[in-house]
């Protein structure tokens, strides 16, 4: 997720309908085959590598070698850089498979999940003051960014102990005022994501009492890209993913080289080498391009994704006129599908994955 600091969405900068008439507006010059392209990412552990596969160059060596640029933009709001993405001022943005389905796909805007760099696997967490039990939470005000992985995170959270958000109160704080209002020492209890888990965890009488690691696999990293700009565009697909995965090697390695690059990532995150690593021991990256094709066709996934989209139809993401939470058709390698066939807007393909596991790119 991750963001001021990370990987997850708060409320909407716009409104479904708004998205739709700004991602009509964009189409166009989207689908258009071009040479120069935007992506966007914001701080988080598992997307820190595309500051420094641009910082470092590989990301412009991936772009030269077929031919295009690539200009790889920090937002600091992870949600504004999302909707800068659905209203087309991006061609590709990091975010969370449920804001994926909840944002641009919810907004009209056909996305391609290009690149599946993690899991969250411990970084997203339920913390309480006070209180070591997770049952302790029934009756409190719960301080996170609503509507978002954090939200989904409490839901799965209470169900583990019988309980359901009747049994809680959800105060909407952004991100980046997480950590202060929890310093205030207002909050009592807060759902949010490293490295804001770990600074809220360094205060007096804090308890970490549900994490990501609880449900594995379902809080997803990925780099999403228009569908029609890839398509239209394949050399886009080609260099990203061979950038990310040429970065994964590098960091993925216990030698001079693989520290000064997490090195590099932690300074720019907020951190040092020790704290983003123990960030990473909480994520589940994909290293290897084959473990992420592995993921993308496990049976597993579509799965996941019916459990996110039952979560967002409950809760009106999924637009005012979703009958049913298959209302926004997903797609999946080997011609799978969850929900609406006719209505594809979002899409997990492997292909430039597998690309890089064969090492044809």
């Amino acid at each position: 997720m991750t963001v001021t600091a990370s990987n997850r969405p708060n409320t909407r900068v716009f409104g479904p309908a708004v998205l739709l008439l700004l991602a009509a507006l964009s189409v166009s010059g989207n689908a258009l085959a071009k040479d120069q392209f935007r992506i966007a990412w914001s701080i988080y552990v598992g997307w820190m590598p595309w500051d420094y596969a641009a910082e470092s160059g590989i990301v412009k060596k991936w772009a030269d070698k077929y031919g295009i640029e690539i200009d790889v933009v920090q937002i600091n709001d992870y949600v504004e850089s999302i909707n800068q993405y659905t209203a087309g001022a991006f061609d590709g943005c990091v975010m969370t498979n449920m804001d994926a389905l909840t944002i641009p796909a919810a907004g009209g805007v056909d996305s391609t999940a290009l690149i599946i760099g993690d899991f969250s696997n411990g970084n997203d967490a339920v913390i309480l003051r006070d209180k070591a039990e997770l049952a302790e939470i029934a009756g409190q005000k719960v301080n996170l960014v609503e509507l978002s992985v954090s939200h989904y995170l409490l839901a799965r959270a209470l169900a583990s102990v019988g309980l359901t958000e009747r049994a809680v109160t959800v105060v909407n704080t952004s991100d980046a005022d997480m950590v202060s209002a929890f310093a205030s020492g207002g909050p009592t209890a807060v759902v949010t994501w490293n490295p804001l888990v770990s600074e809220i965890l360094a205060m007096p009488n804090t308890n970490k009492v549900f994490d990501s690691s609880r449900i594995p696999g379902e809080i997803i990293d990925l780099m999403v890209v228009n569908t029609e700009t890839l398509k239209a565009n394949p050399a886009l697909g080609k260099a990203l993913v061979g950038a990310w995965y040429e970065t994964m090697s590098i960091m993925s390695k216990d030698d001079e080289a693989g520290r000064a690059a997490r090195t590099a990532m932690g300074k720019a995150s907020g951190t040092d080498l020790a704290g983003y690593d123990a960030q990473l021991a909480s994520t589940k990256m994909f290293f290897e391009p084959a473990e992420a094709v592995a993921f993308a066709k496990s049976e597993q996934l579509p799965l996941t994704m019916e459990e996110v989209a039952s979560f967002s139809f409950d809760h009106g993401l999924l637009g005012e006129g979703a009958p049913n939470p298959g209302f926004i058709g997903v797609a999946f390698p080997g011609e799978r599908y969850f929900g609406d066939d006719g209505n594809l807007k979002l899409r997990f393909d492997a292909g430039f994955m597998q690309m890089a596991a064969d090492g044809a790119l």
